[in-house]
């Protein structure tokens, strides 16, 4: 027994050997020096309409690293709709449960003239929360924590995107 762990130890120490000469590299993490992700800085976010919008942007804005007024070589543009369903009623037939799917459209545009289209995809995110019965302030508090998770699981999957574009993209540059 002690063997067959021994020998399973040694395997995945030569595997775990072989994948930096592979070209692996963290998307997320430590880089060397002057190899951040490439141009996630330089990701300028246009506006997003309405309050959910403006978080969105925010948050993204946070995880790109825009904010610092570094010279921007791409526009990105969002798009944010939500759509609400109710899956559970009480018994007098009001809502008890609301599922809520968000869904932004993003667009990614050098900053050429004319702009040319460099990426763009779809990100979805699901969430719920409960309606607690005759409580006004619980149910809002509840959509509004709903609807910040939904806004920061978008950020970071459009973010997770656009490292992963940017990141081929540059990759063959050179």
């Amino acid at each position: 027994m002690r063997e067959a762990l021994s020998g399973q130890r040694r395997a995945l120490l030569g595997l775990l050997l072989l994948v930096p000469g592979c070209g692996f590299r963290p998307l997320h993490g430590p880089r060397p020096e002057g190899a951040a992700a490439p141009g996630l800085d330089a990701v300028r976010v246009g506006l997003i309409p309405e309050r959910n919008g403006q978080l969105l942007r925010r948050e993204l804005e946070a995880r790109l690293g825009s904010r610092d007024g570094g010279a921007a070589r791409y526009d990105l543009r969002v798009g944010l709709a939500y759509g609400v369903e109710l899956q559970g009623f009480a018994r007098d037939g009001t809502p008890s449960r609301v599922r809520i799917t968000a869904t932004a459209n993003w667009f990614l545009y050098d900053l050429n003239v004319p702009p040319r289209l460099v990426a763009n995809g779809t990100e979805r995110a699901f969430d719920a929360y409960n309606i607690p019965e005759n409580q006004f302030f619980a149910a809002d508090t509840a959509r509004d924590a709903t609807e910040r998770r939904l806004v920061e699981q978008l950020a970071e999957d459009i973010v997770r995107r656009l490292a992963i574009r940017l990141e081929a993209a540059a990759t063959a540059a050179r």
